[in-house]
């Protein structure tokens, strides 16, 4: 029996009680047996989530990339690695053959180093969804020096946030990128960005649109010219299983973003893992996830997941709905894709859309599709798997976050019974606890409460970049000795988890993880704006929507209410990236308080979702006759 393939629903179960049981013996057999390492740990696990702090494969020594280029080029170098399909359907897609790949990635890790990037420099990527992106990530990874995907839609403002929080040296940027119809002048947000930033040496970037872009003498440098005299010859830095790999930021739900870091070894060995059993990776399959590489996702089940398994992964630069809303379908059908991977938002979008997009194409080589971001609704499940899956394919609801480096629950393809909306059952490895308020554990089936985990998997976040106690106090100090998700689930009658959603102030919004108090923060700086509170209600689309509940300053002047609100959302855009906007504004007199001055969530949430049935006692609060008010103007 293979603990490293499961392939039906006994054997899962054989294996997930051999990982609780032994989880150092069954974590060794797996680390053991498919993996390149310099030198081998001299013990496999050392934990203590009081403190906290997580060892896995001590003592061990490797280089990620050459488990996911070195290994291949024998025995595969001439297979695609990379399949990237661009923005526009005219432009001819790429593939990127292993030994290729491998000799870009030596090529650009030479330029790192030629311009002064050593291991443990952080550098920071803001690029599009082109194929220099998964290899300045791979670049870094071969030096050692630490890489920080920041997503292109970001702002200047959030970008410089992260600039500084992780005194980055470098940045690597391209002239410009491509969204749908639309081009975006990426240089010009990184030349704002910097104007906040002290530690950037040099910014390399890459030619997309070949736009006018002005270059700062000295700091600025072209690509292409550096990598076209750089040596295909790079030996990998040998790095400890500890070492840094990157730090990639999530939305905290108090203002500054939490940079999350990830290390080398474990987090290699848990995302190759989980990527062959949940997408049941077979030798010639192609592999498509359509998220980008600034998302967790895209970092682990774009490059490291499907390159450490020899696979063929889909780069994809544009948006579903570009030139028309059949674009997933009409790459599914050219390039044969076998595992489609993308978020329940997407799905939604197209759902709405008529059925001829999805009728015209040939979707038969799709084996297996997958949903990421967030929990799938019912009717999305069922339009997913009658229409794209012909109701052949397994979907795979894959529950994980940027915190724990890769997928902690999911049904396995052809082995674990799916049930739509339930993220099914824990993989290898993984042990989930629901607890109830008082910090207990809720044993049994049919049960609800907050999902913590009680035992560390190797792709956990180690830390918070530069920040420890906050890692402590946000992850480990609600429930003693376990690892708090934030996320709400249920455990039905055989014992599946259906997430229920965030318990604390994130918002999910399109699969993305959106913090309201830095939404606040940017609301307050409006000059006519005194306070501000955000809540999230249902949307068709987006799953969440963000609705605003703002108290305007007594100035005097009734200004036009229309104007304001897109004023507050060119605010949120500024500061966040337009993914943040709100799609409702309401114009308060108030907001519900408690006597302690804590804004009560809670009933603004249910006012902006309509369901003012049941609010609770308002009694307490220290302005109940605000609620009345409110729910009169409610939008």
């Amino acid at each position: 029996m293979s603990n490293y393939h499961i392939k039906h629903l006994e054997e899962y179960f054989q294996v997930y009680r051999k990982s609780v049981r032994y989880p150092e013996v069954f974590w060794e057999e797996v680390a053991e047996e498919h993996f390149l390492w310099r030198k081998k740990w001299d013990k496999v696990l050392e934990w203590d989530f009081s403190k906290p702090e997580i060892k896995w494969f001590q003592g061990a020594k490797l280089n990620i990339t050459e488990n996911c280029l070195d290994k291949h080029l024998y025995i595969r170098g001439d297979k695609t690695a990379i399949l990237f399909e661009p923005n526009d359907p005219k432009e001819e897609a790429q593939h990127i053959t292993y030994k290729q790949l491998h000799e870009k990635v030596c090529r650009f890790a030479n330029v790192l180093k030629s311009k002064g990037i050593q291991k443990g420099d952080r550098v920071v990527i803001y690029l599009p969804m082109i194929p220099e992106l998964a290899v300045s990530v791979l670049a870094c990874a071969r030096i050692g020096a630490i890489h920080s995907v920041v997503f292109a839609g970001f702002s200047s403002t959030a970008l410089s946030t992260r600039i500084n929080d992780c005194q980055a040296k470098m940045v690597i940027t391209s002239d410009g990128s491509y969204r749908g119809g639309k081009t975006i002048d990426l240089k010009g947000i990184v030349d704002e960005g910097l104007e906040e930033c002290t530690t950037v040496e040099n910014v390399l970037v890459a030619k997309r649109i070949n736009s006018d872009i002005e270059m700062k003498s000295g700091r600025d440098h072209w690509l292409q010219p550096l990598l076209d005299e750089a040596s295909s010859e790079c030996d990998a830095e040998i790095m400890d299983a500890e070492d840094p790999l990157f730090i990639l930021y999530t939305s905290g739900s108090t203002g500054r973003p939490k940079g999350m870091l990830h290390t080398t070894g474990g987090y290699m060995v848990y995302t190759a893992y989980t990527f062959k059993n949940v997408f049941q990776y077979k030798e010639n399959d192609i592999y498509w996830c359509t998220a980008d590489i600034g998302w967790i996702t895209g970092h682990s089940y774009i490059v490291y997941g499907p390159l450490a398994n020899g696979a063929t992964t889909v780069m994809f630069e544009g948006v579903p709905s570009y030139p028309d809303y059949g674009r997933f379908w009409e790459i599914v059908q050219k390039h044969k894709i076998t595992q489609f991977y993308t978020a329940p938002t997407a799905i939604r979008a197209l759902a709405k859309e008529n059925l001829d997009f999805v009728n015209k194409y040939d979707l038969s080589s799709l084996r297996i599709l997958g949903t990421v971001g967030e929990p799938i609704n019912e009717e999305a499940w069922h339009w997913y798997n009658d229409n794209i899956g012909d109701k052949k394919c397994p979907i795979v609801d894959t529950w994980w976050q940027t915190e724990t480096g890769g997928v902690l629950i999911s049904p396995i393809p052809f082995s674990t019974p799916t049930k739509p909306t339930y993220a099914t059952l824990p993989m290898p490895g993984i042990q989930p606890a629901l607890m109830d308020e008082n910090g207990n554990e809720i044993k049994g089936n049919s049960v609800e409460g907050r999902l913590c985990i009680k035992f560390p998997w190797p792709s956990i976040a180690r830390t918070i970049w530069g920040d420890h106690e906050r890692y402590k106090n946000t992850y480990f100090s609600a429930f003693e000795n376990k690892y708090f998700t934030g996320d709400g689930a249920l455990r039905d009658e055989v014992g599946y988890y259906r997430i229920t959603g965030r318990v604390d102030d994130v918002i999910i919004v399109s699969g993305h993880n959106l913090g309201t108090a830095p939404i606040e923060d940017s609301i307050n700086e409006h000059p006519a704006v005194a306070e501000s509170a955000i809540v999230g209600f249902p949307h068709d689309i987006k799953g969440n929507a963000l609705y605003g509940y703002v108290i305007l300053k007594e100035t005097g002047e009734v200004r036009d209410r229309d104007n304001l609100r897109t004023e507050i959302n060119q605010l949120i855009t500024d500061h966040i990236g337009p993914i943040a906007k709100l799609n409702k504004i309401q114009f308060v007199p108030g907001l519900p308080k408690t006597r302690s001055g804590k804004i009560m969530r809670r009933i603004l949430r249910k006012i902006a979702s309509k369901d003012t049935s049941n609010l609770g006692d308002t009694s307490t609060l220290l302005n109940p006759e605000v609620v009345e008010l409110i729910m009169k103007d409610a939008l």
